[in-house]
């Protein structure tokens, strides 16, 4: 049977390739042999290496109150409510585009708060958070794939109640946890890796100290978690970070005291896949290379206040923050070739605050 009737099936692949990301499921709906040749491995390596895959941004954000609006010297301007409900947005840099995930099953009120996201391959990975209306802790493990547009219900992360830990995705099938804090407030040093293909997770090492609010990165082949602080020490950040090896699956015996330089919380720590790491500093964005960090470029004013998400993809990095606490949300991107700014629109109904995110190549 043909891809596409009347056509040989070269060409008849390259027009499957060249599908929208949002249009997979109705495309895998059509035929079966369609079904199966987007569910193959080299389905999606052809289309990546054509040039056609589509980078996304999926963010855990708040919902724009249109009801609750201030009048200030310099015109109206929309805030957040006080009791926020987040939702899963996706945002499409490179044309602009912005859109809505569907509900995760049980959540159709809003997510849990704090919950954290990783991207793994195809599939938007949703775990822990807080209750919105009870304040509970939620340990559970949701799945979304692009592919048929659909989510399920993964195993429950391990080892009891876990908040603000360290995340982050091997971009391939794992993502990695660690620290955080208990429901009594204790810093955890505790440290798991899910497989998603798998549905299991893992217990690994501990790491040498405890960390809450720590941040998670993959750079450089390891898994490092920066920053945090223990119990004793209470918002007061460490400026050192850990990292685990993935080819020898341990963690390095020495840990770098002096990571960050200055005592900072470093939520917005990000690889730049160009062998530097990149966060916001004071009114700057600063890069680590060779153990150092330099201020290579100022944040523009809209963002420099309340700078609430980073994230990187090919020499591009997307920046989310507001000029002040509460006001509407603005997002800009940095290239990280010449480190210039251009602003990126969004629909009113997409600036609310940001609390995660993650990236995919679909």
């Amino acid at each position: 049977m043909e891809l596409i009737p009347g056509l040989p099936d070269d060409l008849g692949l390259e027009c499957l390739i060249r599908t929208p990301h949002e249009h997979f499921s109705s495309v895998s709906s059509v035929c079966r042999r369609w079904k199966s040749e987007i569910q193959l491995p080299e389905f999606w390596i052809h289309r990546k290496l054509a040039g056609l895959s589509q980078r996304v941004v999926v963010m855990l954000q708040a919902r724009v109150n249109p009801t609750h609006i201030i009048t200030g010297p310099k015109g109206t301007s929309r805030k957040f409510s006080i009791n926020p409900v987040y939702r899963l947005t996706i945002c499409e840099p490179e044309t602009g585009k912005w859109s809505e995930l569907p509900p995760v099953p049980g959540y159709s009120d809003g997510l849990p708060m704090f919950c954290q996201l990783a991207g793994v391959g195809l599939n938007l990975v949703v775990m822990g958070g807080w209750n919105p209306v009870t304040w509970q802790v939620s340990n559970a493990v949701f799945v979304y794939d692009f592919v048929s547009a659909t989510w399920r219900r993964g195993a429950d992360m391990p080892g009891g109640p876990r908040s603000f830990f360290a995340c982050a995705s091997d971009f391939d099938r794992t993502v990695f946890v660690a620290g955080g804090h208990d429901n009594e407030k204790n810093a955890l040093r505790s440290t798991l890796v899910y497989d998603v293909t798998k549905d299991e997770w893992i217990q690994l090492a501990d790491m040498a100290m405890d960390r809450d609010e720590c941040n998670g990165v993959f750079y450089a082949g390891k898994y490092h978690v920066i920053g945090g602080y223990n119990t004793e020490m209470q918002g007061l950040f460490s400026t050192s970070a850990e990292a685990f090896d993935v080819a020898t699956w341990q963690w390095d015996q020495e840990m770098q005291n002096d990571f960050l330089e200055t005592s900072t919380c470093p939520s917005t720590c990000v690889d730049g896949g160009d062998g530097k790491l990149y966060m916001c500093r004071s009114n700057d964005v600063v890069a680590r290379k060779s153990s150092t960090w330099q201020a290579v470029a100022e944040l523009p004013a809209e963002v420099r206040s309340s700078t609430t998400y980073m994230t990187t993809w090919q020499d591009k990095m997307l920046v989310i923050g507001s000029p002040r606490f509460g006001e509407a949300h603005k997002a800009y991107v940095l290239n990280l070739k010449d480190y210039t700014w251009a602003k990126i629109e969004m629909p009113e109904e997409y600036t609310g605050h940001v609390q995660s995110g993650c990236w995919l190549d679909i």
